[in-house]
């Protein structure tokens, strides 16, 4: 497992671009005999393993995409890659963890693979590209899987995902029944002044004065109008931008933010919010305003019934086993658990004698994974397969 994640950290590929993995990963499964599938969602590959005895059909996911960030850790495996990314040459690097990920899918698959004759089911195991999310124009990802067939021919019951965690200890899982990770929507605001000289203000309509106002309202929406003893929810505006030069006030101004929410009915709540303070605050600048809301990822939820049962296969699996607190990162994983119970949970990933305050995050220069802890997602793959398999067997 772990010269596996070498070689995958080694050659990253991007978004949509996970040729190599994919190969590697195909080559794998069809040397374990199961049958396979390629080219889902342009890059995916979906491995079927039929049980020796009849039961339930489980899927088991990995997400194989890395991020354009270039590597700082120093190791003998670092990535020196580099690749085109919406029309720029960026370095690519594993600052997420896919690689370990497919790493520990592949030892699940073989540990599983080895029992066929007494496995009761059918185990689906999910290599999905583009978690990360695909390039401009393109599309990827596990709603495309599902779209695809991922989860049917045969129907799937049960799908469960694992993320190693930088900054968790090896040996502690975490896990949470219901809403573990957020949605994450995407806001644009265009407003739009008139333009005039900036030595006479008051011959036109300032839209970067109005463009700040709104960015303090919109702050808000979540410090005062929503009811924060329900769920968390996140507002922020990432990019501002409006303006030539320092004597002209400008026609226009651009604010690009994010949204986070782990409650379906606080997400359309914030979402008429943000119109609402919008448009009121540029009307009372005399301006106009258009707000674009651009739904992303879904909020992924452990299944209750499904977490409660499969918590005494995650403590055996553990040394720690810890029920952690919602998480406003988001994860697309969320489509397949829309679609079927599914169970998400994180691996840790961070050395034992390391303050997770000084663990690099993910998506950064410095990430880095402590490998011992995949061992604990090895298991925790193949254990709550076999598990679910035999609690559900005909």
């Amino acid at each position: 497992v772990i010269e596996w994640r070498r070689d995958i950290h080694q050659n990253p590929e991007l978004s949509n671009r996970e040729t190599r993995t994919a190969k590697k990963v195909a080559t794998y499964l069809r040397d374990l005999d199961m049958e396979v599938e390629t080219g889902v969602s342009k890059t995916g590959v979906v491995g079927t393993l039929e049980g020796g005895k009849p039961g339930p059909v489980i899927a088991l996911r990995a997400d194989m995409d890395a991020l354009p960030v270039k590597e700082r850790v120093d190791v003998p495996f670092a990535s020196t890659d580099s690749s085109m990314y919406n029309g720029e040459k960026v370095p690519v690097m594993h600052a997420c963890g896919h690689d370990t990920h497919v790493a520990m899918l592949m030892g699940a698959a073989e540990i599983l693979a080895s029992m066929r004759e007494e496995l009761p089911g059918t185990v689906k195991f999910l290599f999905q590209p583009a978690e990360e999310g695909a390039p401009k124009g393109e599309r990827g990802g596990a709603d495309v899987m599902v779209e695809e067939g991922a989860l049917s021919d045969p129907d799937v019951d049960a799908v469960f995902g694992i993320h190693i965690n930088s900054q968790t200890e090896v040996g502690t899982i975490r896990y949470r029944p219901g809403p573990i990770m957020a949605a994450s929507d995407v806001f644009r605001i265009n407003v739009t002044g008139e333009q005039t000289h900036g030595s006479t203000p008051w011959d036109g309509v300032d839209p970067i004065v109005t463009a700040s106002q709104i960015v303090n309202n919109l702050q808000t929406i979540v410090s005062r109008q929503s009811e924060l003893t329900k769920e968390p929810a996140v507002v922020s505006v990432g990019k501002i931008e409006g303006g030539v030069r320092n004597n002209i006030i400008p026609e226009s101004a651009r604010m690009v933010g994010t949204i986070r929410t782990l409650d379906t009915a606080m997400q359309r709540d914030i979402h008429d919010r943000i119109r609402r303070v919008a448009t009121s605050t540029a009307e009372g600048m005399g301006a106009e305003v258009n707000v674009e809301i651009d739904r992303g990822y879904p909020v992924t939820k452990n299944d209750p019934s499904l977490t409660e049962t499969l918590k005494p296969t995650l403590e055996r699996v553990a040394d720690s086993l810890v029920k952690t607190d919602p998480i406003t990162g988001a994860e697309d994983f969320s489509y397949f658990a829309r679609r079927v119970p599914g169970l998400y949970v994180f691996v840790g990933g961070m050395p034992p004698d390391m303050d997770p305050e000084d663990a690099p995050s993910h998506h950064t220069p410095d990430f880095f994974i402590d490998e011992s802890g995949m061992q604990y997602g090895v298991r925790a793959y193949a254990q709550i397969a076999t598990d679910y398999l035999s609690a559900h067997a005909e």
